[in-house]
């Protein structure tokens, strides 16, 4: 059994064999994996097999961590390529979310993410370089710090806060002179 360590003492312990080490990788990586995907997919068994294939892969190939960086933004880099894997095998199905329960109040995260997606904030972000718009999806959506996302992107961190100040300012000004 695993002592209970860092992310990367848990892969190096994966890489000689320890399943009990990828089993507590997996509880404490797979929940917020799960909702991240789950915003860029709203079919929940696609996320579910991307989930499943991202520790598969992690456990066929510990190694692919080579130590800079946080292992975290590694696992999620991996989780967003099984995610793409699987949404362009199944290209031509067509999920249609289910409609809310009546009464029900959509939760403050989902009214967000819509908003993004649809009103004016998505029309803006649509303006931004895919990446600038990578980026802001990286730490602004996702949550991820400039380290992590610099290693989700593959540029360097100064990279990544110079991408990120320039999209939010054109942002701002896009929003600022009103989406047409």
């Amino acid at each position: 059994m695993t002592d209970v360590g860092s992310d990367a003492a848990l892969l190096a312990a994966v890489g000689a064999g320890d399943l009990d080490a990828l089993r507590e990788l997996y509880d404490r990586h797979a929940p917020w994996l799960s909702v991240r995907l789950a915003r860029r997919c709203n079919d929940g068994e696609v996320v579910a097999d991307a989930l499943q294939d991202t520790f598969v892969a992690i456990w066929r190939k510990p190694a692919g961590f080579h130590g800079d960086g946080e292992v975290a933004a590694w696992i999620w880099g991996i989780a967003v390529r099984r995610l793409v894997s699987r949404l362009r095998s199944r290209r031509d199905v067509i999920v249609v979310p289910e409609p809310p329960e009546p009464g029900s109040v959509p939760a403050a995260e989902e009214q967000v993410l819509v908003a993004v997606e649809y009103g004016d904030v998505g029309q803006a972000m649509a303006r931004l370089s895919p990446q600038m718009r990578a980026v802001i999806q990286a730490v602004v959506l996702d949550g991820l710090t400039a380290k992590e996302a610099a290693r989700l992107l593959r540029v360097p961190e100064s990279t990544v806060k110079t991408r990120l100040s320039r999209a939010k300012a054109q942002l701002r000004a896009t929003l600022a002179e009103g989406v047409a």
